[in-house]
């Protein structure tokens, strides 16, 4: 009997061993081939993100205003309305570390003495040719934004940006839908 049972934990490892090694780990998702961080600038309306811990209390109207500093850094304003309707506002600074890869950025909301600390990837990897829409996501995943110019977009705009996600690796139903509607009337 204990035999057995030695012979069953020993193939269990192997077989283990085997789904395991065989498994490769996801390839990170594409980036855009060009990103013209000009005309990235200005007011983008997130319609749809995976949820994060640093976005807690943000339950509608999240936008995010990027502004170009004379050093090449980003400013990065994001703006939400909590369940009562206040505003939340945090400020951070964004850059590309590599100007071979101008689509990979980093952003940081901490700001210790002039140094901006705990520096996220921030990756775009999808972007209408207009710059209407953007995708953005994390080399492993752990994040995802959908962009837009405006409130509301499409459906067909919908299914490029669906598509675009599974593509890259993603799964929509990661994703949850921003209520934009304090803003669609002009407010």
């Amino acid at each position: 009997m204990m035999e057995n049972f030695g012979l069953l934990m020993v193939a269990g490892v192997v077989v283990l061993g085997l789904i395991l090694g065989g498994m490769k780990s996801a390839e990170p998702p594409r980036t855009v081939e060009t990103l013209d961080v000009s005309r990235y600038m200005g007011r983008w309306y997130a319609l749809a993100h995976i949820p994060t811990s640093f976005e807690r209390g943000c339950a509608k109207g999240t936008t995010a205003t990027y502004t170009l500093l004379p050093n090449g850094q980003i400013e990065v304003l994001n703006e939400c309305f909590d369940a009562k309707g206040r505003k939340k506002v945090v400020r951070g600074r964004a850059w590309i570390p590599n100007p071979n890869e101008p689509a990979k950025l980093k952003v940081s909301f901490v700001n210790l003495f002039g140094i901006w600390l705990f520096a996220g990837d921030y990756w775009v990897i999808e972007l209408a040719p207009d710059y209407s829409y953007a995708v953005v996501g994390h080399p492993q995943r752990k994040y995802g934004w959908v962009l837009s110019r405006t409130p509301t977009v499409d459906e067909a705009t919908w299914k490029k940006i669906r598509n675009a996600l599974e593509r890259e690796g993603y799964r929509w139903e990661q994703f949850v839908l921003i209520d934009q509607s304090v803003h669609e009337k002009g407010g």
